[in-house]
């Protein structure tokens, strides 16, 4: 992090850390801030059109319906897809992805920082110890809260990204883009369709969004501090090797949220009327759930355990180089913006 000593402090929190010899979290500039959203959001960008192909084939496989199964695995549903909507439909629904993780990284990142340096903080506050650094748990806390306030924030542009994302050229009904989708929802089905499915999404973003953030930084952090291939040097990791961390992150959190992002876009389908015949390709049946949990017990009744992991493939190879990319590119956005602080430092 940077250094506290020349951070400003505030009247009340001066007086706490003169009375109690701890520094309060830093307070950064408006200027900082903005040049710290800006490289998240370019890290976001970045990250999700470099894989954009393998995002759009993971949502179809995760609402196929088993009774019009096109495809099975990543290769054949690419070249599916090639086959029937062209390049242009490897990346249908991209701009609205964009458009919803640009603001969501910049937010995920941002609050990462803030809520690791005031979680921190209020360690050292409570055990007196000032040399307390970040530990693992931590991380995953700070993580944790920076996904619910960055999910909850931009979870609209998700849920219709996600209708964008499956509806086709057969489609009777078309969503013509980002705000007409947005407006065409909340005028058929009200304003609290906009938030569709906002629970999994919640529960499933504290152990990925909490589970990459804290494995990143402490695979960083080990590699820096016992350095045992002899990869860092000068106290800095090279693009590859942090490329490599931020693979191993991705990973680990996709694996564990999984099944609540499937259950998610299930939940999002719902109350849309041409959803049975994007989805399953005929116009007599639709997925109804009464909830969360009614939605896990349909999906496994019907379909068997093994549907909480459609399209696992795809996003696994998807979210290795996305999550990698992410966390490069935000670390290279700041150095060129030339940004006071960043995490981990």
């Amino acid at each position: 992090m940077a250094s506290q000593d020349s951070l400003p402090k505030t009247a009340d929190s001066a007086k706490l850390a003169d009375a109690r010899g701890i520094e309060p979290p830093p307070h950064h500039t408006l200027l900082s801030i903005c040049k710290s959203l800006a490289a998240g959001g370019i890290a976001g960008g970045v990250s999700r059109t470099a894989v954009a192909p393998l995002e759009r084939l993971k949502i179809l496989l995760q609402v196929q319906n088993r009774d019009n199964i096109k495809y099975n695995g990543t290769i054949q549903g690419l070249k599916y897809i090639w086959r029937t909507e062209g390049f242009k439909g490897m990346f249908k629904g991209n701009g609205t992805n964009c458009a919803r993780i640009v603001p969501n990284s910049a937010v995920k990142f941002l609050s990462y920082e803030e809520a690791s340096r005031g979680i921190l903080w209020l360690y050292r506050q409570q055990t007196g110890n000032e040399a307390t650094q970040l530990n693992p748990l931590m991380r995953l806390g700070a993580g944790a809260c920076a996904g619910i306030i960055a999910m909850s924030a931009t979870y609209p542009m998700d849920m219709v990204r996600g209708r964008l994302t499956v509806q086709t050229e057969a489609s009777p009904h078309q969503y013509r883009g980002i705000f007409h989708a947005l407006s065409t929802v909340f005028r058929e089905e009200g304003p609290r369709a906009l938030y569709k499915g906002w629970l999994p999404s919640v529960i499933g973003v504290i152990p990925y969004v909490g589970l990459n953030f804290s494995v990143y930084e402490s695979l960083k952090d080990w590699l820096i501090r016992s350095n045992p291939l002899g990869i860092a040097k000068d106290s800095e990791l090279s693009v590859i090797t942090r490329l490599a961390c931020g693979a191993a992150a991705g990973t680990v959190g996709q694996t564990v949220a999984y099944p609540l992002d499937v259950i998610r876009r299930r939940m999002q389908m719902v109350g849309w009327k041409d959803a049975a015949s994007v989805v399953a390709g005929d116009g007599k049946s639709k997925a109804e759930y009464a909830g969360m949990v009614d939605a896990f017990r349909k999906t496994v009744q019907h379909e068997g355990f093994g549907a909480l992991y459609k399209g696992l493939v795809p996003n696994s190879v998807k979210v290795v180089p996305s999550i990698a990319i992410a966390f490069v590119s935000y670390e290279m956005a700041k150095d060129m913006l030339g940004v006071e602080f960043r995490i981990s430092d």
